[in-house]
């Protein structure tokens, strides 16, 4: 089982039966998509943590981490920020995988005595954008059910002494096997449903990834056909079909799904208003985002937050 945190980028599907104008994923143009990803290995160690002993991931720096004994768990805002329902998860155990971009630091705490094989990773300027549509931390972890030839690898990660990647070959077999490692992460990640349906169409065409881009980055702007399609450099007849042509749909629809995606994300907060959401959204009355949600989903938000809840309740 994938465990998921909420990404900043939108859920790949409506989960509650609602239409979604984004297209399938095709999952032959995700494993074209990781076959183009290239890492530089900083350093790779293997990190053994009593009871109770931390482990910092720091910002600025991808990091890959494979639980070879023992469980972890993150731990303080960043286990809970913004992802109310994985708060009572449990602790990653042996065999599981957690891959961190980056963005933010990201602390993990043992669970009894653990040792990990960490990874610390710098992408390569043609992965960045296939990133940006990433989690800050995805994790997998039944990983060595999965995947086990991969798994056994990352198991002898670190296992030799500091430096071994600056032996003769040695940089290149490091760089190697975290490569694999981290594409069988995201594979999994993706093969389970987790990734946005159009992470490999953003990621592989640049002009229309800075228009998707500007509408995940600000839902509740003022976006026409006009603004989106200066911010691909082309002209709107052309930005409009071209656009069709990858995601499936217009682009007004496909900004209405981001904004009703991230609207479920916000109403699962009781202490956020209906009012808060749609102004947030760029609605400028509640009404016309009572009415946008409804055909979006079926259900007023007031409704949709009372179901959800209840769901959330009894699970």
């Amino acid at each position: 089982m994938i465990l998921l945190p909420q990404a900043p980028p939108i859920p790949p599907a409506d989960r509650d039966g609602a239409r979604d104008a984004r297209p399938p994923r095709d999952e032959g143009a995700v494993e074209r998509l990781l076959e183009t990803l290239h890492w530089s290995v900083g350093a790779i160690e293997r990190v053994a943590l009593g009871d109770a002993e931390s482990l910092t991931l720091e910002a600025g720096t991808a990091t890959l981490v494979y639980v070879i004994e023992g469980a972890v768990r993150r731990t303080g805002e960043d286990a809970t920020h913004a992802i109310p329902q994985l708060r009572n998860r449990p602790a990653l155990t042996q065999g599981a995988v957690l891959f961190a971009v980056g963005r933010r630091p990201v602390a993990l705490r043992a669970r009894g005595d653990a040792q990990l094989a960490v990874a610390r990773l710098r992408a390569a300027e043609d992965a960045e954008r296939v990133l940006s549509a990433v989690p800050d931390v995805l994790w997998v972890d039944d990983f060595s059910a999965l995947e086990p030839g991969v798994a056994a690898m990352a198991a002898h990660l670190g296992a030799k002494a500091t430096g071994e990647c600056e032996a003769d070959g040695g940089r290149i077999v490091c760089r190697l096997m975290a490569t694999t490692l981290v594409i069988a992460t995201l594979r999994a990640w993706a093969a389970a449903g987790c990734a946005p349906a159009d992470w490999a169409a953003r990621a592989q065409d640049p002009f229309l990834a800075r228009a998707v881009d500007a509408i995940h980055a600000d839902p509740g702007a003022a976006w026409s056909v006009d603004r989106l399609a200066a911010r691909a450099a082309m002209s709107r007849s052309a930005f409009a079909a071209r656009f069709r042509a990858t995601f499936g749909s217009a682009p007004a629809e496909y900004l209405t799904g981001v904004r009703m995606d991230l609207a479920k994300s916000l109403l699962r907060d009781p202490d956020a208003s209906v009012s808060a959401v749609a102004r947030r959204l760029g609605y400028e009355s509640d009404e016309g985002f009572s009415r946008a949600f409804r055909r979006h989903t079926g259900e007023t938000p007031s409704s949709w937050r009372a179901r959800s809840a209840g769901h959330a309740t009894t699970a």
